[in-house]
C-alpha cells in the first residue's frame, strides 16, 4: 500500500497553529445559520459544524477519532458553548446531516460515476506516469475538479495499483509478444556473470563515461557500435511505448543488479532490459558527441599553445633581425654614396649569415607573427584522425538548416578517407569556413588544390562548432537532437497566443509587439537623457567614456550587531542529524523517498535510514565514514543501498520543495525578502579527473564542476544544477526558475556577468521574468538606439548601433513558438540556449533572439546606470547567493570537499543532498531565531525592524559537525508557530 504521506490526499495537520485554526476552522455566521436549520439542539448543531468544517478542509468525512481535539475545542470556543459539551457522531441523523452538508457545499457523493472518472484519469496518467502516489494525486485532482466527495484513501490506492498494473502488464506483454526466441536468449545472456571478470554483460550498458581521452573515446565508440548492433530492431520492438515509461523502466533497472533483474517475470524482465539498452544508446551518443567536442577543443588549445611557444622561441631571431635593420639604418645614415651604402649593407648581411639565411628567418617569423595557429594543428590531429573518421560513420548527422554545405563536406571526407595524397582537388563548397581557414587550407599559388589534412581538421572543427550551435543534429541523441522537432507545431501554438499574451500583458500581433518595444526603448532612453543633469549616477567624459558612481557599502548598526550577538549566545547547540530529524518531523520531507518501482519501502525504520543517508551524502562523508561515526547502527552498504534504490534527483527536489513550502509560512524570512526575487551564481566543487563532466577551471584552478544555485531573497535555496566549468552559466539561469515548483515563485532574477547574454534577456522577457544581472564589464556592452534618426543631448555617446525592428517582426512567430513550447514542457530553456550562440551564422532564430535581447538589455542598462537603488538591490541579492555558496560548502565538510563520484547523476545528487541539508539548517535556524526573538521581546529587549532585516539564517557557530552521530526520532521537537510576529 502506498504511504498516504507521499500523496496529496487531504489529512489533518498534526500541529495546527493559531492562525490556521482561526482561518480554516472558525465557524461563520452563514454556516451557523445553516447548522441551525438542519439540526436541532446544541450537541447536534455542534456535531454538524465539526463535520462541516472537517469536510471543507478534507473533501470527505473523516472518522470521528481522527478529528484533532484542538479543532473540536476551537469550534466549541467559537460557538461559545460549555467545555463539557462533546460532539456526538453516533446518532441516526448523521447520514442526513452528511447529505445536507454535501448539498450545501454542492459536492456529489462518491459512487459509480465518480469511480469511472477516477479510473479514467488514472488510466490516462498511467500512459506516461508510473509512481502510484502520482496516479493517486491525479485522481484526487480530477475528483475535486468534478466536485465529487473523495473516497477512502485505500479505495484510491487499490484503484491506482490495479490500473497501473494493467497498463504496465499490457505494455510489457506487447514487448514480450514482439520478441523472438533468439532475441529473448540474447537478453537473458546479458544477466549471466562471467567467471573471468565477475561481471555480467548487463553491466556494460550501465557504465558511465570516463575522461575525454582518445583511448576512452575509442572505448565509447566500441560501446556504441556494440549496443546499436546488439538488437538492431530495438526501435521496432519499442514502438508505441511512451518515452516517459521507457525512462522510468530504465531508471528502475539502473538501480538493480543482474541477479535481481533475473528474478522478475519474463515480460517485466525484458521490458527492463530493453529500456536500459534503449536509454544506453541515447546517452552513449550524447557522451560521444560531448567527448568529440572536448577533444577538438583540446586540439585547438594545443595549437594556440604551440603558437605561443614558437613565438617565444623566435624571440631571439626577431631581436637579431631588428638589430640587422638597426645597423642598416645606421649605415644608410652614415654614408651619402648609394654604391657605398649597398656595399656596406651587403657586407653586413654576409656577417649576419647571408641573405638566404636572413630570408629564412624572416619567413619563420612572418609565418607565426599573427594569431593564425591553424597550420599548427596537423601535429595534434594526427593521432585523432582514425577515431574521428569512425565517429562520423557511427553517428547519423543531419543539418537543421537549409545549408547542407558542411554535410556535403563530411561526405567528401568519407569518400577520400583512404587517400594518402597530400593535396585534394578543390571541388567542394567551403562557404561554411572562415577566410582564415580558407587561406590555411588552400595550396599557395594554386586555386585548384587543397591541403588534405588541413581540410580534414577544418571540417571536423566546424562539425564541432555546428553541433554546439544546433545547426547540425545527431539522430538518436537527446542533447544534440534537432531542437525543432521538440517544439510544438505552430498550429497548436496559435490558439494559445492570445491567452498567453494577455497573461503577460504583451501585444498579440507582430506589429503591435514591435511597436510596444519601440515605445518602451524610446521612452526609457529619453527619460535617462532628460534626468542626466540632475541624476549624478553616471558621468560621461569628453571622450565619451561613461563613469558610474560607486555604491557606498552600508554598515550594520550597533543595535543590529548587539542583537545578532545576543541571538548567537542563546542559540541551542545542535548536531546536523538533530536538525534533520526536527525538520523531518515538521515537514515530512522524506515521504518522497522510496523504491523506484513505486512500492512501499521494506526497510526497517525507513525514515531513520533516509535521514542518515541524506546526512552522509549531504555532508559529503560518504557511506563508509558515516557508518563509522554512527556507532555501527548502519553499515556502508545499507547507506549506499538507500541512495541507489530509494533516492533520485527528482525525489530530492520534491523533498526540498516540502521544506521550502513550510519555510514560506514563517514571518521572519519575509523581512529579509518577499520571495519575488532570486539570485543565481555558481561555485566550484572539486572532482576527480576520470569523468566526462570534470574540467579544469581557469579562475579557481583544479578539476571540477559548477554547482549553480538559485537562492531566494529570503536566503533559502530554490534549485541547483551541476554543470561543467566551461559552460556559460546563463544557459541554466531560466531552468532553475521553471523547475522550481515550490510556493516561493520569484519573477525577478539577479546574477553576475556570467548570468546574462542577449538571447537570455530575450527569453526571460518572453517568459515574464525580469533578468537584472550585476554586469562588471557593462561599459563594453553596446547600447542600441530605437532609430538612427534619434539623437540625445547628454547620453548620445553611449549608443553605438540601431535595433533591426524588421528582424524581430519577421521572426515573431518563431519567438512565440519557442516560448509556448517551453511553457508546455516540450523543451527546456537550457536546451535551446545552448544552441543560441554567437558563433552560429546560420541560425536565424539566434539572430531574432539576439535582436530582441538587445532591446531588453539596453533598457535594463539604462535603468542600471541611472538608478542607484536598483544597483543596491542587485548587489544585495547577489551577495546572498554568494553567502549561500559559502554556507553550503561549510556543511559539505567530508572528503576534503571533493565529489568522488564519476557518474553525472550521482554528482548531481550530491549537490541536491547538500541543498537539502543546507535548507534544513536554514529552516531550523529560523525556528530558533524566531523563538529567541519572542523570548527577548517578553523580556523587554528592544529591537527594530531594521535590526531584524540585518539578520541572516546562515549562522553556524552553534552547530556541531564532528564527533559521534546519534539519531533519535523519539525526541519530538516543539510545534512550530511560523507566524509569531517578530
Amino acid at each position: 500500500m502506498t504511504s498516504i504521506e507521499r500523496t496529496a490526499y487531504p489529512r489533518f495537520k498534526q500541529n495546527l497553529t493559531r492562525k490556521e485554526l482561526k482561518e480554516i476552522y472558525t465557524v461563520t455566521y452563514e454556516e451557523n445559520q445553516f447548522a441551525h436549520i438542519v439540526a436541532r439542539g446544541t450537541i447536534p448543531v455542534f456535531s454538524l459544524l465539526v463535520m462541516l468544517k472537517s469536510f471543507q478542509r478534507l473533501g470527505y468525512f473523516p472518522r470521528p477519532k481522527d478529528i484533532p481535539s484542538v479543532i473540536i475545542h476551537h469550534i466549541r470556543s467559537s460557538l461559545r458553548i460549555s467545555n463539557e459539551t462533546e460532539p456526538n457522531f453516533r446518532t441516526k441523523s448523521i447520514y442526513r446531516h452528511q447529505k445536507a452538508i454535501r448539498e450545501h457545499l454542492q459536492v456529489l457523493p462518491f459512487g459509480k460515476d465518480a469511480l469511472h472518472i477516477a479510473t479514467n484519469a488514472i488510466y490516462k496518467a498511467s500512459q506516461v506516469m508510473d509512481n502510484p502516489a502520482d496516479l493517486i494525486n491525479v485522481s484526487i485532482e480530477e475528483l475535486i475538479k468534478e466536485r465529487y466527495e473523495l473516497p477512502a484513501f485505500s479505495t484510491l490506492d487499490r484503484l491506482a495499483r490495479r490500473v497501473r498494473t494493467l497498463v504496465n502488464n499490457r505494455l510489457c506483454n506487447t514487448i514480450l509478444a514482439r520478441l523472438s526466441n533468439i532475441e529473448k536468449d540474447k537478453l537473458d545472456q546479458l544477466l549471466h556473470t562471467s567467471k573471468e571478470t565477475q561481471h555480467s554483460g548487463y553491466n556494460y550498458f550501465k557504465e558511465v563515461p570516463k575522461s575525454p581521452s582518445i583511448t576512452h573515446m575509442k572505448d565509447l565508440q566500441n560501446r556504441l557500435s556494440f549496443i546499436t548492433s546488439f538488437l538492431p530492431n530495438i526501435h521496432d520492438l519499442l514502438e508505441g511505448i511512451p518515452i516517459s515509461k521507457l525512462k522510468h523502466f530504465a531508471a528502475e533497472a539502473n538501480s538493480l543488479d543482474a541477479s535481481e533483474i533475473k528474478d522478475f517475470a519474463p515480460h517485466k524482465r525484458y521490458m527492463l532490459l530493453l529500456s536500459t539498452i534503449y536509454r544506453s544508446q541515447i546517452t552513449t551518443r550524447d557522451n560521444l558527441v560531448e567527448m568529440f567536442l572536448k577533444r577538438m577543443g583540446i586540439i585547438h588549445k594545443k595549437g594556440k599553445e604551440e603558437l605561443a611557444l614558437l613565438r617565444e622561441q623566435h624571440r631571439s631571431i626577431s631581436e637579431n633581425l631588428i638589430s640587422v635593420l638597426s645597423e642598416v639604418l645606421e649605415t644608410t645614415a652614415m654614408h651619402d654614396d648609394n654604391t657605398q651604402i649597398g656595399s656596406k649593407i651587403t657586407e653586413l648581411f654576409e656577417a649576419k649569415g647571408g641573405i638566404e639565411f636572413l630570408k629564412q628567418d624572416c619567413t619563420a617569423i612572418s609565418s607565426y607573427n599573427g594569431n593564425n595557429y591553424l597550420p599548427l594543428l596537423e601535429k595534434f590531429y594526427k593521432n585523432h584522425r582514425k577515431t574521428l573518421f569512425r565517429l562520423i560513420t557511427l553517428l547519423e548527422i543531419d543539418s537543421t538548416t537549409q545549408d547542407d554545405s558542411l554535410i556535403n563536406a563530411l561526405e567528401f571526407l568519407l569518400e577520400n578517407e583512404n587517400r594518402k595524397v597530400e593535396h585534394l582537388p578543390s571541388d567542394i563548397d567551403l562557404s561554411f569556413a572562415s577566410e582564415q581557414w580558407k587561406h590555411t587550407i588552400r595550396v599557395e599559388k594554386s586555386t585548384n588544390l587543397l591541403y588534405r589534412k588541413r581540410l580534414e581538421i577544418c571540417i571536423f572543427s566546424y562539425l564541432a562548432s555546428e553541433l554546439k550551435t544546433g545547426d547540425l543534429s545527431v539522430k538518436g541523441s537527446e542533447k544534440y537532437a534537432d531542437y525543432r522537432q521538440q517544439l510544438l507545431p505552430w498550429e497548436e501554438c496559435q490558439p494559445m497566443v492570445e491567452d498567453y499574451c494577455n497573461e503577460l500583458e504583451l501585444p498579440s500581433s507582430p506589429t503591435d509587439f514591435v511597436n510596444r518595444l519601440k515605445i518602451w526603448l524610446t521612452s526609457a532612453a529619453k527619460t535617462v537623457d532628460l534626468n542626466y543633469p540632475n541624476n549624478g549616477q553616471v558621468i560621461i567624459t569628453e571622450d565619451g567614456e561613461p563613469i558610474l558612481k560607486r555604491l557606498v557599502r552600508k554598515e550594520s548598526s550597533k543595535s543590529s550587531k548587539m542583537l545578532e550577538k545576543e541571538i548567537i549566545q542563546r542559540l541551542p547547540e545542535r548536531t546536523i542529524l538533530d536538525i534533520l530529524c526536527n525538520v523531518e518531523h515538521w515537514t515530512h520531507c522524506t515521504r518522497h523517498f522510496g523504491p523506484f518501482s513505486g512500492s512501499e519501502p521494506k526497510l526497517e525504520h525507513p525514515i531513520e535510514r533516509y535521514i542518515i543517508t541524506s546526512f552522509g551524502y549531504g555532508c559529503n562523508l560518504g557511506p563508509a565514514q558515516t557508518a563509522k561515526h554512527m556507532r555501527n547502527i548502519v553499515t556502508p552498504h545499507m547507506i549506499s543501498f538507500v541512495n541507489r534504490r530509494h533516492i533520485s534527483v527528482q525525489k530530492l527536489d520534491a523533498s526540498i520543495q516540502d521544506i521550502l513550502n513550510q519555510y514560506n509560512l514563517f514571518s521572519l524570512p519575509k523581512l529579509w525578502g518577499s520571495g519575488k526575487t532570486a539570485a543565481a551564481d555558481g561555485t566550484k566543487y572539486d572532482l576527480y579527473e576520470e569523468n566526462l563532466l570534470s574540467e579544469y577551471h581557469i579562475r579557481y584552478g583544479g578539476y571540477g564542476g559548477i554547482a549553480y544555485h538559485h537562492v531566494s531573497d529570503n536566503y533559502i535555496a530554490l534549485f541547483s544544477h551541476f554543470i561543467p566549468c566551461g559552460v556559460w552559466e546563463a544557459v541554466y539561469i531560466i531552468d532553475g526558475l521553471l523547475k522550481n515548483k515550490s510556493d516561493i515563485q520569484p519573477d525577478t532574477i539577479h546574477a553576475d556577468t556570467q548570468g546574462q547574454s542577449t538571447p537570455v534577456f530575450a527569453l526571460s522577457y518572453l517568459l515574464g521574468i525580469n533578468l537584472m544581472p550585476r554586469i562588471r564589464n557593462w561599459k563594453d556592452l553596446k547600447f542600441f538606439r530605437p532609430s538612427k534618426h534619434i539623437q540625445y543631448k547628454h547620453i548620445d555617446p553611449l549608443f553605438s548601433d540601431v535595433i533591426d525592428w524588421k528582424l524581430i517582426e519577421t521572426h515573431w512567430q518563431d519567438l512565440f513558438q519557442v516560448v509556448l513550447s517551453i511553457k508546455a514542457g516540450k523543451i527546456l530553456p537550457s536546451t535551446l540556449l545552448r544552441k543560441l550562440r554567437s558563433d552560429s551564422k546560420k541560425n536565424r532564430l539566434y539572430q531574432a533572439f539576439r535582436e530582441l535581447g538587445r532591446v531588453i538589455r539596453t533598457i535594463f542598462l539604462l535603468k542600471y546606470i541611472s538608478d542607484m537603488k536598483l544597483r543596491e538591490q542587485i548587489t544585495a541579492s547577489t551577495n546572498k547567493v554568494e553567502a549561500y555558496n559559502g554556507f553550503s560548502k561549510w556543511l559539505f565538510f567530508g572528503g576534503d570537499g571533493i565529489i568522488t563520484e564519476n557518474d553525472p547523476v550521482e554528482q548531481e545528487k550530491r549537490i541536491k543532498y547538500n541543498d537539502l541539508v543546507a535548507n534544513a539548517v536554514i529552516f531550523q535556524n529560523v525556528v530558533d531565531i524566531t523563538m529567541i526573538l519572542w523570548q527577548l521581546k517578553r523580556e523587554g529587549y528592544r529591537f527594530s525592524r531594521e535590526d531584524l532585516v540585518m539578520l541572516s539564517p546562515y549562522m553556524t557557530k552553534h552547530i556541531k559537525r564532528f564527533g559521534d552521530y546519534v539519531i533519535d526520532l523519539q525526541n519530538i521537537p516543539q510545534p512550530i508557530e511560523e507566524n509569531i510576529p517578530v
